[in-house]
């Protein structure tokens, strides 16, 4: 088998659905392992890969093994596998907080090894994913693990003293944007505008300005400044966004996200 699950939650199946999706590995090649059999049946009959309640199995099986469980459970199941895993096998993790060095020390061995941060929109292929790979990793090693995670998103190669940042940046981020979203509509419905076209209209526009940031290349700012004619009606809700403090307020919520994901 090429690649192993242990956990097979809602990011496992974003990840699964994009690899097999885009026929980068077979649902034949791929293996989950979840004690909760409600949750391993489901991602069997949705995308007809091998299930099964032990970790141990996975890691026997497969070449590749995330690890997409709970970041509370991460030690558990390392105790559980870490005897089992062989040198060229890739271990590839998704925990916020369980640093290359933590993980090492919890292997006890030399592992090879790749932290990672996704976040849900993986769930539609349009993910956004941070990885480090530790000094095992062989150059071709990891230009794989990348190619797998681009299945469902863009990917970076950063520096491990950038992944908490990461994780207010972008991990955590998509629940900012949909409180954005929601306010929006709220205010769309309060405009007279019914709530399911004003969440239609709240989310496009901010699918398409986004968009727009990766497309065009240009300043956010300056795309600001191009919606804002003088006197008009962007640059005075502009106004009443800065007097509120909405710039302050995000920043302010980054950088507590960035320091709790530091703690864990």
């Amino acid at each position: 088998m090429k690649l192993g699950f242990i956990g097979t939650g809602n990011m496992a199946s974003a990840i699964m659905g994009g690899i097999i999706g885009k026929k980068m590995i077979s649902a034949e090649e791929i293996i989950g392992a979840d004690l909760f059999a409600p949750g391993r049946e489901k991602v069997k009959e949705q995308f007809g890969i091998q299930v099964t309640e032990k970790n141990q199995e996975v890691v026997e099986k497969a070449e590749v093994i995330i690890l997409s469980v709970k970041p509370q459970f991460y030690e558990d199941v390392i105790n559980q596998i870490k005897d089992c895993v062989k040198k060229e096998q890739i271990i590839i993790t998704i925990a916020p907080g369980k640093t290359l060095a933590w993980l090492a020390e919890k292997f006890g061995k030399e592992v090879k090894i790749v932290r990672t941060m996704p976040n849900t929109p993986a769930l539609v292929g349009e993910g956004m994913t941070a990885m480090c790979p530790n000094e095992h990793m062989e150059k071709e090693e990891t230009e794989y693990v990348k190619r797998l995670l681009e299945s469902f998103g863009r990917v970076e190669v950063v520096p491990e003293r950038l992944m908490d940042v990461v994780v207010s940046v972008s991990g955590s981020s998509p629940a900012y944007v949909f409180m954005m979203i929601e306010a929006m509509a709220d205010a769309a419905v309060s405009g007279g505008m019914p709530r399911a076209q004003a969440y239609q209209f709240a989310a496009q526009a901010v699918y398409g300005s986004a968009k727009m940031v990766l497309e065009t290349a240009k300043h956010p700012g300056e795309l600001k400044d191009m919606v804002c004619s003088p006197a008009g009606t962007t640059i005075e809700a502009v106004r009443t966004l800065e007097e509120m403090g909405f710039r302050s307020s995000i920043i302010e919520a980054m950088k507590v996200c960035e320091e709790v994901s530091r703690n864990l």
